[in-house]
């Protein structure tokens, strides 16, 4: 079967086509066989690619296969789940460690780390979600704020903060959204009470404090912005990280966590649903061949556009 190997760490010329020998049935009890059709290209693969995570990764080294999110349809059956039905998850490769991405035509996957995929939504559309969502949730579940407290999400044009807007608004909280330029409107109608233009560190800052002076209760990190967030932040709130690298020091008895999306099938096949229904939204930034990976990660580097990367295989 098809892959994409990262050779050695370094820039997108390192990603190269290869062959490995495609899964049988029964390999590994316990778990089942998808034929991938798209497969999300995440800020974690970009880093993992460049060696930023190079002492986290123990003692995998190149070659190995990058990526997370997955959508395609089951090779072998679950119990509720007939083979060939439509499937999205996520393989939790900083967990598992195996290199054994979803850059690839077939992947082994647990059973609860797959879903379903509504009839009204395609490929491409249900690989953006899975470890986007997962995020999301368990970092408001981390930040645990209660219902009328005031969150920041930054990175609210990209599909992670997106689906943080959304699942906050739903959750009660008042929600100050850092997006690009034009996204302002969009995210007022997804749920966010003050969308703030995103610009330089003190910019944003300043947009935000002249928002909400008396500062926010939590911060949602999409963005990666690290330590300036903390200004905007009360004494004693919580910052939630998503990366380690970009996880400031606490201050001012402020709670700081760096969360990782894990696995849960039924969390995923709920927000699919909603996607299905028009009740939440995702944004897919660009579909490509697998053949053009090494594109897609400069396009997701450069910023090219906000939202997810799809690897069409």
């Amino acid at each position: 079967m098809r892959v994409v190997e990262v050779t050695a760490y370094g820039g997108p010329e390192v990603l190269r086509m290869a062959r490995r020998p495609e899964p049988e049935a029964g390999e590994r009890p316990g778990m089942v066989r998808v034929r991938l059709k798209a497969a999300g290209v995440n800020q974690a693969d970009l880093r993992i690619r460049a060696g930023r995570y190079a002492d986290v990764v123990g003692e995998l080294r190149p070659p190995f296969v990058l990526g997370t999110d997955f959508a395609g349809r089951l090779i072998d059956p679950l119990p509720d789940m007939p083979a060939g039905t439509r499937v999205a998850g996520f393989v939790p490769w900083f967990e598992a460690l195996t290199g054994e991405g979803t850059y690839a035509e077939v992947i082994w996957a647990e059973p609860d780390w797959v879903a379903p995929i509504p009839d009204d939504v395609d490929y491409t559309v249900a690989a953006s979600v899975p470890l986007a969502a997962a995020t999301a949730q368990r970092g408001l579940d981390v930040l645990d704020l209660p219902q009328g407290a005031t969150l920041l999400v930054s990175g609210a044009s990209g599909v992670v903060g997106r689906l943080a807007v959304q699942y906050a608004a739903a959750a009660g909280l008042r929600v100050v959204a850092i997006a690009h330029e034009g996204d302002q409107h969009e995210l007022k109608v997804l749920g966010a009470e003050h969308p703030v233009e995103r610009g330089t560190p003190d910019e944003i800052v300043e947009r935000v404090l002249a928002a909400v002076p008396e500062r926010v209760d939590g911060v949602f990190d999409g963005a990666f912005l690290g330590a300036p967030l903390l200004e905007c932040v009360k004494g004693g709130g919580t910052f939630v990280a998503l990366v380690p690298d970009r996880t400031p020091a606490a201050e001012r008895d402020i709670r700081v966590e760096t969360v990782l999306g894990r696995p849960d099938a039924p969390r995923l096949k709920e927000t699919l649903e909603k996607v299905a229904a028009r009740e939440m939204i995702t944004r897919v930034a660009d579909v490509m061949p697998l053949e053009e990976v090494a594109e897609a990660h400069r396009r997701a580097e450069a910023g090219h556009r906000p939202g997810r990367i799809i690897l069409m295989i």
